[in-house]
């Protein structure tokens, strides 16, 4: 089988398997409506899918737009819950952090570049910034928030232990450089009104994901039987 075709049965099979987990997990969820009292498992990957965004050669349906994990270094805890809520942001008041969600500094570049916002020039700058360059960001993090907080998303619990090697790790980056259209004939190409399409990083606006690591990798079909195999579990 060509490496077109091959990659287009795999991510039929992908979104057959995200059907599956779907009816597991009960629906999938809004960020925007979670917290920490709903049901979370520990560890796993995350799929979010983007109102507007739609499957038009892998079948019908919405299409995946990030696909992330947590606790890829030996020494961390961060839960399933901690990462979702790093993307989420703050709710009273409604806000967040980008400094801690490349998810939340890539969806803030790109809101920068189509508004044409001149207010932000450290956005994406630092690991910290002082108080002053964080309260002046407040706007754009609440917008952030109302964008990330309106995407559906899907969770599969896999409970292994944090580090680079987890199974978690094995979907996270095999799923994205599967889905990822870097530099490759488009499947499931983004629409013209793609938000990503404004993101200043080649990664995100050629991929098509709002991701920047794995999309240029080639990737392992043998992670969809371990995906399947971790829902079958749940």
């Amino acid at each position: 089988m060509a490496p077109h075709e091959q990659r287009l049965q795999n991510m039929r099979d992908f979104y057959h398997i995200l059907e599956e987990l779907q009816q597991k997990v009960g629906g999938r969820r809004v960020l925007a409506n979670c917290n920490g009292r709903m049901h979370w498992p520990q560890r796993g990957v995350y799929f979010f899918f983007e109102p507007g965004e739609y499957r038009s050669h892998s079948g019908d349906g919405d299409r995946i737009v990030r696909v992330g994990t947590h606790a890829l270094n030996p020494n961390s805890r961060t839960t399933l819950w901690n990462r979702l809520m790093q993307h989420r942001g703050t709710v009273h008041p409604l806000g967040g952090n980008h400094r801690g969600s490349i998810f939340r500094l890539l969806v803030g570049q790109s809101l920068i570049q189509r508004n044409g916002y001149q207010d932000y020039p450290h956005w994406g700058m630092g690991n910290n910034a002082p108080s002053e360059i964080r309260e002046s960001e407040r706007p754009l993090e609440r917008e952030v928030s109302q964008a990330i907080g309106a995407m559906p998303f899907l969770w599969l619990a896999v409970e292994d232990a944090p580090g680079p090697q987890s199974l978690r790790g094995c979907i996270e980056r095999n799923a994205i450089a599967m889905l990822s259209n870097f530099h490759k004939d488009a499947i499931d190409p983004p629409s013209e009104n793609w938000l990503g399409k404004d993101c200043d990083r080649e990664t995100v606006r050629l991929s098509g994901l709002w991701n920047s690591n794995h999309v240029q990798d080639g990737y392992d079909p043998r992670f969809l039987e371990v995906m399947h195999n971790a829902v079958e579990q749940m």
